[in-house]
């Protein structure tokens, strides 16, 4: 878990679809002027360098945002996702990547609040460096899947919580269910976007049956794939398990998900999944 360096990674698919769904969840809440809390469980350094010696060692990024930053066809929520990662950028050049907090703060109002948790050593230096003083912004050097549960609910009664761990230890999917389950009790009116890689789909589908046994309502699930499962090493698609999520989040997905899958799918290989796991009752 704290080897994990999300910096070979920034940038790629995964990355896309993940962002997508923050942007959305976040440009809802922002609908009412009521103020909200989004809590980051695995925020990691803010930021990321692609042109940087781990971004170009595997140089996920160029199947990813590589591939949307100059087209001029993007779907509405795809160019606006788009749009604020070249905030980060010269006009003609990529090579920064924002990660989730530097994401969300450019989506934050005066009156809202953003709370991170990282517990890798040299990126919570990095991370604090990047919230630089913000008064909205509070970082903690701790486990976010257990300590954020202190922040819950927050005093807003509005809020998101993003759940993006390594899933490096097996037992990550079994903790990320317990995890949410517990935050639900706590706030049941907040929203919640786990994100989760598919490597090996046995382990998704036990995942999938756990949400569904662990008497939340409301849950759905939107998942990019850029090639066919596969048993050989590495991530073929990735998705986000949302609950309570905003009433307009499917219909979004269904205009953007098979454009991503065509535009991102290696050989005509992509696909997407759009489901109900737990009906609103």
């Amino acid at each position: 878990m704290l080897s994990y360096r999300h910096s070979f990674h920034a940038g790629n698919f995964a990355d896309v679809l993940k962002h997508i769904i923050l942007i959305q969840n976040l440009e809802y809440l922002t609908k009412k002027d009521k103020p909200f809390c989004c809590i980051d469980t695995h925020a990691g350094p803010g930021k990321y360098e692609l042109d940087g010696e781990y971004a170009l060692k595997t140089r996920e990024f160029e199947n990813g945002i590589a591939k949307l930053w100059q087209r001029k066809d993007l779907p509405e929520c795809v160019a606006r996702y788009v749009s604020l990662i070249k905030r980060f950028n010269s006009p003609d050049k990529l090579t920064r990547y924002p990660g989730s907090p530097l994401i969300t703060k450019q989506l934050l109002r005066d009156k809202d609040r953003l709370c991170l948790f990282e517990l890798h050593n040299t990126e919570i230096k990095l991370l604090t460096a990047e919230a630089n003083k913000d008064k909205r912004i509070n970082v903690f050097h701790a486990d976010g899947l257990t300590d954020c549960l202190k922040l819950l609910p927050p005093f807003e009664r509005r809020g998101l919580v993003l759940i993006d761990p390594s899933y490096e230890i097996k037992s990550d999917y079994q903790q990320v269910v317990e995890t949410l389950v517990a935050m639900h009790k706590r706030f049941a009116t907040g929203t919640y976007a786990l994100w989760y890689p598919v490597i090996e789909r046995s382990r998704n589908q036990k995942l999938e049956r756990a949400i569904k046994a662990g008497g939340i309502n409301n849950v759905q699930l939107f998942e990019l794939g850029i090639r066919a499962d596969s048993n050989e090493h590495g991530m073929t698609a990735s998705g986000m398990i949302v609950i309570n999520p905003p009433w307009t989040l499917a219909a979004e997905m269904k205009q953007v998900l098979p454009w991503l899958a065509e535009v991102l799918g290696n050989n005509n290989e992509g696909f997407y999944r759009i489901e109900t796991l737990v009906s609103d009752d």
